[in-house]
């Protein structure tokens, strides 16, 4: 937790300490139950003073004011949720209100002033009336049924005999707005309220199972933060993943969802042991599913038999029970994949770039729902502020690399595919970029896509964003399917670990994603106790032990694919488009403009001036007897040009192509459209060659 949000707690709870001298004491038992509960020793006790004297500080104030007036309290404490709330984010805003409540509770404050206390900071914090409202209806548990209906999720478990579930949830009445669902492998029940705003959940629970959050004891009765990567789980209770809930909710905005089944799957390079080792996996839409291994273990490989690029050796890939390599008319507009290499259009503008693919997507929008696509894209991705700057390379940049990344999201995201592929999206980015990145490929999975992503080295943040993760070891070994906090107990109790239980930081709740593979790497250790080059465990022992707790789990049931609006144009105004971006990229390129315009005229003004030839003084076009010679080097000149002018287009667009394969256009269309292009500038070349050739001879 940031310092400033604790500091701002700290300073809001000193304050409400003071509004009754019998609660004082009461007060700084809270504080320092909660301090103790969340916080290493050191810094509960350096917080703990600085409470102490805020106290001080409003005992000195009350005594020179006497008692105030519950109209002047309001107004301080507005005016410190004023002062504080500078240096907070609008989560963190919320963490405050949500701790303020419960400490508000605890310390058993007069409903009259509970009530305006909240009111006043909700409104400092510019907290919305339905988060503030529902955060204190939960806390205080005032009127439960009339929160929001869908906001509360109720897991029942087994009913227990002693009375440790609050008399008052017994009612059966209270739980007709909530959503419902069964676990019998707790005892009592969990309330889970939803602030879809975060997208963040709260948690409480009633019952004796000893439940654990982020590496904490969960104590009956108090709230707790779920959010991304939180696991809710304990003794033979069965783990309550972050997923789950989002499930439950039902936060997907699309009715269909996406079911991606391998069916033993298996895919080798030629004359090489090297790929993908059979592997049979499940995974939905809404989800992250993210990809880790080690350098060459053969991430991208998986990534491009997933996405059809690579054809199979054996084994099936099915979308909704749709054949991937078989049946590629129905799930034309369904895959969307974003390289690792930048496949820009470097002369266009990011606009420019957003609009002719959206142009090759889209033949059924009108301009007016074309622009708006782009510029909801542009805003998403927070794009739109150099939507008009050329994009450049990488080495003569014009946009930085994180935003390079995010227009080549922007560019699949634009056609809104239900299943995006994301190879290496974090690479060559900074850690602030790359969190970017990754929080908006997130909220894709909130929209109800299905998101795979390979990825090297996650950070901590980064790594509890997936929802699943599947390891790769080398030669393509599929050693791991699951969720990405349970792999780390997963290899450390398979390498005997002793503290195979903790997989998150006690205090802080962040995670180490590299012990992960740092353990699956383990050399062994030689007589002089120094590592050898040799593993522990080889890929075929981990690859061995994966399968035997592999489950059988292809359905291949088929199901309805998800609508979109994906609609290639037709041949002629492919080739339009074509035509359009490709003058528009050359006539943004300066360096190519001058080249080409001047070579000709320049030649044929060496040519012209050497061929001149006199024998007298006085110059004859009928006494020259270099114009044979003169015609014939004009003729290699006019191969030459033409030659130097196409020879690189093709290749020089070849990473585009491989992008826009997936969007099944004519070939024919676009080279077309490039000899169109190349045979105008030669006859402007030509032209101009002979126009200043002839003349000077």
């Amino acid at each position: 937790m940031r310092e400033s949000i604790l500091i701002a707690l700290v300073h809001i709870f000193a304050f409400i300490t003071n509004l009754s001298d019998s609660k004082a004491r009461k007060g700084r038992e809270i504080v320092e139950l909660y301090l103790k509960r969340h916080l290493n020793p050191q810094i509960a006790s350096d917080l703990l003073l600085l409470y102490d004297e805020y106290v001080d500080f409003y005992s000195v104030q009350k005594t020179k004011e006497d008692q105030k007036d519950l109209y002047a309290e309001i107004s301080e404490i507005v005016s410190i949720g004023d002062k504080i709330k500078k240096n907070l984010d609008e989560k963190e805003r919320l963490i405050v209100f949500i701790r303020l409540s419960e400490y508000i509770k605890k310390n058993e404050i007069p409903d009259k002033k509970t009530e305006t206390f909240l009111r006043g900071i909700s409104q400092s914090f510019n907290i919305s009336d339905e988060d503030a409202n529902g955060v204190k209806e939960f806390i205080l548990e005032e009127n439960l049924a009339d929160i929001s209906k869908g906001k509360i999720l109720l897991i029942k478990g087994i009913e227990e005999s002693n009375n440790i579930i609050h008399e008052r949830f017994l009612d059966e009445n209270e739980f007709l707005n909530f959503k419902k669902v069964q676990n019998n492998s707790i005892q009592g029940l969990i309330l889970i309220f939803r602030l879809e705003s975060i997208n963040t959940y709260l948690l409480k629970y009633y019952g004796s199972n000893k439940l654990n959050i982020h590496g904490q004891r969960v104590h009956s009765g108090e709230v707790y933060f779920v959010d991304e990567g939180s696991i809710i789980k304990g003794l033979k209770t069965k783990p309550i993943y972050f997923n789950d809930l989002n499930n439950a909710f039902d936060n997907s905005l699309s009715k269909a969802k996406i079911i991606i089944e391998g069916d033993k799957i298996e895919f080798k390079f030629p004359n090489s042991p090297n790929g993908i080792q059979p592997f049979s996996f499940k995974v939905e839409s809404p989800q992250m599913v993210g990809i880790m291994g080690g350098s060459g273990v053969g991430k991208s490989t998986l990534l491009n038999v997933m996405n059809g690029k690579l054809v199979l050796k054996s084994g099936a890939l099915f979308i909704n029970g749709y054949n991937l390599h078989k049946n590629k008319d129905e799930l034309e507009g369904v895959i969307g994949f974003v390289p690792q290499d930048d496949l820009l259009i470097e002369e266009l503008s990011v606009f420019e770039n957003l609009y002719f693919n959206a142009k090759l997507c889209y033949d059924n929008y009108s301009k007016l729902q074309l622009l708006r696509s782009i510029i909801r894209v542009l805003k998403d991705l927070d794009l739109y502020g150099i939507k008009n700057l050329k994009v450049g390379n990488p080495l003569n940049k014009t946009i930085s690399g994180g935003q390079r990344k995010r227009l080549n999201i922007a560019l699949e995201l634009i056609r809104e595919p239900s299943i995006l592929y994301v190879d290496e999206p974090t690479s060559g980015l900074s850690s602030a970029d790359s969190d970017m990145v990754m929080h908006l490929l997130k909220e894709q999975t909130i929209k109800g896509k299905l998101v795979i992503i390979n990825i090297h080295q996650p950070s901590s943040d980064i790594y509890k964003l997936f929802d699943k993760l599947w390891i790769l070891d080398k030669g393509g070994y599929p050693i791991y399917d699951g969720n990405p906090i349970d792999a780390i107990e997963y290899f450390k109790k398979a390498s005997s670990f002793a503290d195979a239980d903790d997989s998150e930081c006690v205090t802080c709740g962040s995670v180490n994603p590299e012990q992960v593979l740092n353990i699956v790497e383990t050399k062994e250790i030689d007589e002089l106790g120094k590592y050898t080059e040799k593993r522990k465990f080889s890929p075929i022992e981990w690859y061995s032990v994966f399968k035997k707790g592999q489950a059988d789990k292809i359905t291949n049931n088929k199901a309805v694919l998800p609508s979109n609006n994906f609609k290639i144009p037709g041949l002629f105004e492919q080739f339009k488009i074509f035509s359009l971006r490709n003058f528009i990229s050359k006539i943004s390129n300066k360096q190519y403009l001058v080249i080409n315009l001047f070579e000709a005229p320049a030649l044929a003004f060496v040519l012209g001036f050497f061929s001149k030839y006199a024998k007298e003084e006085i110059y004859y076009f009928g006494d020259n007897k270099n114009i044979p010679a003169y015609l014939f080097m004009s003729v290699v000149v006019a191969i030459f040009i033409g030659l130097i002018v196409s020879a690189e287009e093709i290749i020089k667009d070849r990473k585009i192509l491989e992008r826009e394969s997936f969007l099944n256009l004519s070939r024919f269309s676009y080279l077309n459209s490039k000899i169109l292009f190349l045979f105008i500038l030669s006859a402007i070349q030509t032209l101009s060659f002979v126009i200043l050739g002839n003349w000077i001879l």
